[in-house]
């Protein structure tokens, strides 16, 4: 091991020069197909040997994922300098949820601020955590704690079974949600839908108005959305958050990559009201271009928060504002650090130019398939995401022909099958959606 560690800057910054040089050319798909059978553990091979192995028998069946032409899911790429701090994340091998030994907690907490600061959540606090599940399910945990207050109970000491029938409304939950309130005892059938626009997949007001003005005052949860999965469509958070005015319910907004659109001016109305939210989910490996696995839940009720996660054991120290305390993990690597470096680098303003362009090249392709015969979009494109349909091609075959060149994402929109194109990678290049277009074609 010590002969490798010697070796290892050497080693490891060829191989990744490769990688580098060669990533914008990467299949954007590999279909795994069947699994490999799992074979015995062989005899060590040293840090060469296995980065020989690596690259011959795993590394040309990765997709293109960190790749330009990657435009399935909402998966951002990773910029230089948050890659830097992905690597140093590992060399450094921080545990940052606690004070008793590093500053990293601090660091964590300049990062959390610095991402309230441009999304506009100047009433937040943020950790965080793994992913916009995570983060999801954390925001709901501290909603449950919230009802439990209303209650006169806590529910991080009795359990939800104290709370008798809670109800979660919500009128374009994303899948995450239903997970969430599963993995905290709440259930998936305690989540009511109401209806969504005509033609939209934003909340008809009127309609939780009256799923609200129903429970005759039993506190609720209401899941709002700030930029839906198959159309970007946003819900009225300005409009929910009054009702709170008669009703009394926890805002908590899926945000995972729509609050970004706060950093272009263009867009940025559709956010406005975030701050009024009590929770709010935001996945920074989607629009923030830093490496899997990095989210932040944001919430104006921290000490709720603590009375869910706070941790008590001697060699922990008491319960305080340590992250240990806020959130699920005890132990964790540094998420903040590509965060930190890629807002230290770029700024607000390069942050900016990322969306604003990757809005701008969501649009080219809507515009370039709508003037193609066979094609249609299933809705206008809002913001980052085309979702379309061709008329006799299935979205399973177009995904297969077009994987080497462009990968894209099935989705059902209104009862119909069709395709999700997610532009979110600071790589992505006018070129390449011209390349995109044309693979979709084939």
């Amino acid at each position: 091991m010590h002969d490798d560690l010697d070796r290892l800057p050497g080693l490891l910054s060829r191989h990744a020069a490769g990688l580098l040089a060669t990533l914008d050319d990467r299949p954007a798909a590999v279909p795994a197909g069947a699994p490999r059978p799992r074979r015995p553990l062989p005899d060590p091979a040293g840090l060469d040997g296995a980065l020989a192995e690596f690259a011959e028998r795993w590394e040309p069946g990765f997709s293109g994922s960190a790749g330009p032409r990657y435009l399935g899911f909402v998966t951002g790429g990773v910029t230089p300098a948050s890659l830097a701090g992905d690597w140093l994340t590992g060399l450094l091998d921080q545990n940052p949820t606690s004070r008793l030994d590093s500053s990293a907690p601090d660091l964590e907490r300049e990062t959390a601020g610095w991402l309230a600061e441009i999304l506009g959540l100047p009433s937040h606090t943020g950790l965080f955590v793994s992913g916009a599940t995570m983060s999801n399910t954390t925001g709901l945990a501290i909603a449950r704690e919230w009802l439990g207050e209303h209650a006169g109970i806590s529910v991080a000491d009795e359990g939800v079974a104290a709370l008798g029938k809670i109800t979660v409304l919500s009128a374009e939950p994303h899948s995450s949600v239903y997970k969430a309130l599963s993995m905290l005892g709440i259930g998936r059938k305690q989540l009511r839908t109401f209806p969504s626009l005509p033609g939209r997949e934003a909340a008809d007001i009127a309609a939780l108005d009256e799923a609200l003005t129903a429970l005759d005052g039993r506190p609720a949860i209401v899941v709002a959305n700030a930029g839906t999965v198959n159309t970007v469509d946003f819900d009225d958070l300005e409009a929910i958050s009054a009702l709170r005015e008669r009703h009394p319910f926890w805002l908590h907004v899926d945000a995972a990559f729509g609050a970004f659109a706060a950093l272009s001016p263009a867009h940025a109305d559709l956010v406005t009201a975030l701050d009024d939210a009590d929770s709010v989910c935001v996945d920074l490996h989607k629009w923030l271009n830093v490496p899997y696995d990095s989210a932040v839940q944001f919430t104006r009720r921290p000490d709720l928060q603590l009375r869910v996660f706070q941790n008590s054991a001697p060699y922990l120290g008491a319960p305080s504002a340590d992250p240990l305390h806020l959130t699920p993990e005890n132990s964790r690597r540094l998420r903040a650090l590509p965060a930190w470096f890629t807002l230290r680098a770029y700024g607000r303003d390069g942050h900016r130019a990322i969306v604003e362009r990757n809005i701008a090249q969501a649009h080219r392709l809507g515009e370039l398939l709508q003037n193609t015969p066979g094609w249609r979009l299933l809705a206008p494109v809002r913001l980052n995401v085309v979702c379309f349909a061709h008329e006799t091609r299935t979205p399973e075959e177009i995904i297969k022909a077009a994987a080497a060149e462009v990968f894209v994402t099935p989705t059902t929109l209104w009862d119909t099958p069709g395709l999700r194109a997610a532009f979110s990678n600071w790589r992505t290049s006018d070129d390449d959606v011209e390349r995109a277009y044309q693979a979709l074609l084939q």
